[in-house]
């Protein structure tokens, strides 16, 4: 038996994981309008219709799949995650991880967020390898030349227990780009391996998962809207609303939840 619903809900407010979360809206409508202004590094490689040019829209789609304060007068403070969309969400995101495990399916583990989201889905890629499937690993030493907070650096793919980051010399660094994703789909094509059946991921590795038509689920912030855009538009298959900059062993009770599911 794993944990309950009640449970889970509980740890996400306990955390702050939802509920009243370390996001302020201000950050949340900057990004919500650079989104609709097509800012490359909020886009996370999807290609939002005309609808999402309006930031208005992408308020009201937040929260009513996210659960922030749906007020366009409130600018500033602290925003909120609706827990049970969250939870909601997550049965989504667990049933079809269920059924990369029983189908024993080809899946990539990727991230953009290194620090707090690696060991979650290092804990879903033991699971998978139990059941039998397939870790995806391709393109580890691809690269190519980006912006970090240590200026350019050469930035490449790799590989920790099975779960694809992108890093410069120091080691993984945070990213919302889709690059990283499209040198291992790359490197695929190149090895004239298949596809993964499942991209298990957030960021731009998720958002360019799907844009190449790959089932992609993923968590993703208050304050990174495209996701949810993508699952609003049928792109993205699931979008699990939290916070993603928490402590990492917060998210071991979510991967027992969703390894437990029976949803």
């Amino acid at each position: 038996m794993g944990p309950t619903r009640e449970t889970l809900v509980a740890h996400l407010m306990a955390t702050g994981m939802a509920g009243q979360v370390a996001t302020p809206r201000e950050n949340n409508l900057d990004h919500y309008q650079r989104l609709a202004y097509r800012d490359p590094d909020y886009m996370f490689g999807l290609n939002p219709g005309p609808r999402w040019e309006d930031p208005a829209e992408i308020l009201e789609l937040m929260a009513r799949k996210v659960g922030v304060d749906p007020r366009p007068q409130f600018r500033r403070g602290v925003d909120t995650i609706d827990p049970e969309l969250t939870a909601s969400a997550l049965d989504r995101y667990a049933e079809r991880f269920q059924q990369a495990l029983r189908e024993q399916q080809r899946v990539l583990f990727a991230t953009g967020h290194p620090r707090t989201l690696a060991r979650l889905y290092q804990q879903l890629a033991a699971a998978l390898t139990d059941a039998g499937g397939t870790i995806v690993r391709a393109g580890a030493g691809a690269g190519y030349d980006g912006y970090t907070r240590r200026g350019w650096q050469r930035l490449e793919v790799d590989y920790v227990l099975g779960v694809a980051t992108i890093g410069d010399p120091v080691g993984a660094v945070h990213t919302h780009s889709d690059r990283p994703i499209r040198l291992v789909l790359a490197a695929l094509e190149k090895a004239g391996e298949a596809r993964p059946d499942l991209v298990v991921a957030d960021h731009g590795w998720c958002g360019g998962a799907a844009y190449a038509g790959i089932d992609a689920i993923g968590f993703a912030d208050c304050n990174d809207p495209a996701l949810f855009v993508g699952e609003e538009e049928g792109t993205v298959a699931v979008a699990v609303p939290l916070d993603d900059g928490i402590d990492e062993e917060e998210y071991d009770l979510l991967g027992e939840y969703i390894l437990t599911s029976r949803t």
